[in-house]
């Protein structure tokens, strides 16, 4: 599928980070902000399940990415930026609606606390600007 600008609002380019995980889904968007990073993707079949609605597992798994990285984001702005890496040690999503192929779905990180070893998140998705699910996450920070 091709992009085109129209498809992408304003501010939001290619996303810096590729994994094999992500790979399917690509192309995925991003753009950084302070202490955080949002990620966004214009909903496709293969982002969907069977109905044609978003896939949990699709959101979960970019409210995972976009926290970590939010998580990251505000560890380099305390200047705490020469660490291994963080990993996930919790996470949870409850999904309040529902998306379908050609919706822009982004993903906000709207909290985001560093402490010592580990790292708490909160994040909201939206479809088009409404409310589709909430996550929040713990991460280990790797020293």
């Amino acid at each position: 599928m091709t992009m085109t600008a129209e498809d992408v609002p304003a501010g939001f380019g290619r996303h810096f980070r590729t994994s094999p995980f992500t790979d399917p889904w690509e192309p995925l968007f991003s753009r950084r902000e302070s202490r955080k990073v949002v990620i966004g993707v214009r909903l496709r079949k293969e982002h969907c399940n069977s109905r044609g609605l978003v896939h949990g597992g699709l959101i979960a798994s970019l409210a995972d990415n976009a926290m970590g990285l939010s998580a990251g984001e505000a560890l380099k702005a305390e200047g705490r930026e020469n660490l291994k890496g963080l990993v996930t040690v919790s996470l949870a999503t409850d999904y309040m609606g529902s998306a379908r192929i050609g919706s822009w779905l982004d993903v906000d990180t709207h909290f985001v606390k560093t402490g010592g070893s580990l790292c708490f998140t909160d994040c909201l998705v939206h479809a088009d600007g409404g409310p589709v699910a909430r996550a929040s996450a713990s991460f280990k920070i790797l020293k």
